[in-house]
């Protein structure tokens, strides 16, 4: 008589495939907020800071009508606006770019740009790729 030989960890899988309770895991719902290689302005990233990488993350709130000061980033980073209204100004070019809650910004490097807030506060999280010992931003 001839039988059939089916491994045991075999066997014990098909079963337990067709008798599973577990529910499925979820699907995880996937939006890409930013990705660039160059600032808002068009001006390309050209390098990380030298050194042991740090990386930062902050959330800001910044009063109504408020006009901050020049200032230079020494590493490349990236804000997210949660509420309020932006306006940033490049300061060689004039540029200027307004930002609303939900949108992005990918941050000048060391280039002189400021932020103007509009008649509400402003919130928004940004996150710096540094190196230990290098400030967050400068005053040109």
């Amino acid at each position: 008589m001839n039988r059939l030989h089916i491994p045991s960890f075999l066997l014990a899988g098909l079963l337990l495939a067709g008798c599973s309770n577990t529910p499925a895991t979820p699907a995880i719902e996937r939006q890409v907020l930013l990705q660039s290689s160059a600032s808002w302005d068009g001006s390309p990233y050209t390098a990380y800071p030298a050194g042991r990488p740090e990386l930062t993350l902050l959330k800001l709130r910044i009063p109504a009508n408020t006009t901050l000061d020049w200032h230079t980033h020494p590493m490349p980073n990236v804000a997210y606006i949660l509420s309020g209204e932006l306006t940033v100004e490049a300061k060689a070019s004039g540029q200027v770019h307004l930002l609303k809650p939900g949108q992005t910004l990918a941050e000048m490097v060391d280039r002189a740009h400021r932020g103007t807030t509009g008649a509400s506060p402003v919130e928004l999280i940004v996150f710096y790729a540094g190196s230990p010992g290098i400030p967050l931003s400068e005053q040109p």
